[in-house]
């Protein structure tokens, strides 16, 4: 299934059905008076959350939706029907904002969840509505009153306990297939990665969401590569894990400080967020090599060279000590034990 995590949609409830103009007339009545019944509602415009979706590629294809106008009024005081509802379902994470993208209107983040965002209108009414004394035929009735209409952009933030961020080539499709159950494509060229994918790890029956976000390069906050486009997914993570390539012979501390800066430029409190440090493809590296490493990102970290995690993705070394600790402090997060630091030990 294809990725889609924006869509630009057409929204229109329905319009009121019309009033109807109708006298009684039955046998040995001789004054039977107005009868006419009002129009239906016309149908709404529901958004749903459902949590077996992921992607926006339903309003790919459609962009616009239509709530059916209500039906028109009857004889014998019969009201028109309601219209039919138009239900838009969409995942979790999910926002609806305004033509301009500037405000958010709905944020839909637990499945379950069901807002009437556009009302239809009301029906018109009959002729039976509007008899008086004075006016005991009155040949008289309203329209219907015609349904909301308005542009929308939906935007889908991936729901995900844990995002992977890193250069290109870090290695976190290779940490996403290696810790779950995912298969995303996995290659040695930049950006083999272009949209986000997610993976469960489970343990026992607990279990956390990884989201693997593609690579950020300098200059991302100003649309180099795939820019800062998909950082939005994991505006909503407990936890960053942060890998470093440290098999190449390239520095580090400057690939460290490439996506830190990255972060910072695209705001939202990225930077703030709790950040798991990891060195990764010690599997290519021999034990002087990798405390070198360790140490000089450590440095430009700002931390302890013992907080920074070792790990093979390719090999599988240290995968399980990670998915066990990210287990620990996503469980700690939830019951809300632990406040956000800037690294995790």
């Amino acid at each position: 299934m294809r990725f889609l995590d924006e869509a630009k949609i057409f929204l229109k409830s329905g319009d009121g059905g019309p009033g109807c103009i109708s006298f009684r007339r039955e046998k040995s009545i001789e004054y039977g008076g107005p009868d006419g019944g009002d129009g239906g509602r016309g149908g709404d415009v529901i958004i749903e959350c459902v949590d077996n979706l992921n992607t926006l590629i339903d309003f790919r294809y459609q962009q616009h939706f239509k709530a059916k106008t209500g039906m028109y009024g009857m004889g014998k005081q019969r009201t028109g029907a309601k219209g039919d509802d138009v239900i838009l379902k969409v995942p979790p994470g999910t926002q609806v904002l305004d033509e301009d993208a500037d405000h958010v209107l709905l944020d839909l983040t637990e499945p379950g969840q069901r807002f009437v965002f556009l009302r239809g209108g009301d029906g018109g009414f009959g002729n039976t509505h509007f008899k008086t004394s004075t006016n005991q035929a009155p040949r008289r009735y309203d329209p219907g009153w015609p349904g909301e209409e308005r542009w929308v952009w939906l935007r889908l933030k991936l729901i995900a306990d844990v995002g992977l961020i890193g250069l290109p080539n870090a290695g976190k499709s290779t940490l996403l297939s290696a810790a779950s159950r995912a298969q995303p494509k996995i290659a040695a060229y930049p950006f083999t990665t272009l949209h986000p994918g997610l993976g469960v790890v489970r343990r026992g029956d607990d279990t956390i969401v990884l989201a693997d976000i593609p690579g950020l390069i300098e200059g991302a906050s100003e649309g180099a590569g795939l820019g800062t486009r998909f950082l939005g997914h994991i505006e909503r993570c407990d936890l960053l894990v942060h890998l470093v390539d440290g098999s190449m012979a390239q520095d580090v501390a400057k690939a460290y400080r490439t996506v830190r800066d990255e972060l910072e430029a695209y705001g939202a409190d990225l930077e703030s967020k709790t950040e798991m440090l990891v060195l990764n493809k010690t599997d290519a590296m021999d034990a002087e090599e990798i405390a070198l490493q360790r140490e000089y990102l450590a440095e430009a970290a700002d931390c302890a060279p013992g907080d920074i995690v070792l790990l093979s993705g390719a090999t599988g070394a240290g995968v399980e000590s990670l998915c066990d600790t990210l287990m620990q402090h996503v469980a700690e997060r939830r019951a809300g034990e632990v406040e956000p630091e800037p690294f995790l030990p």
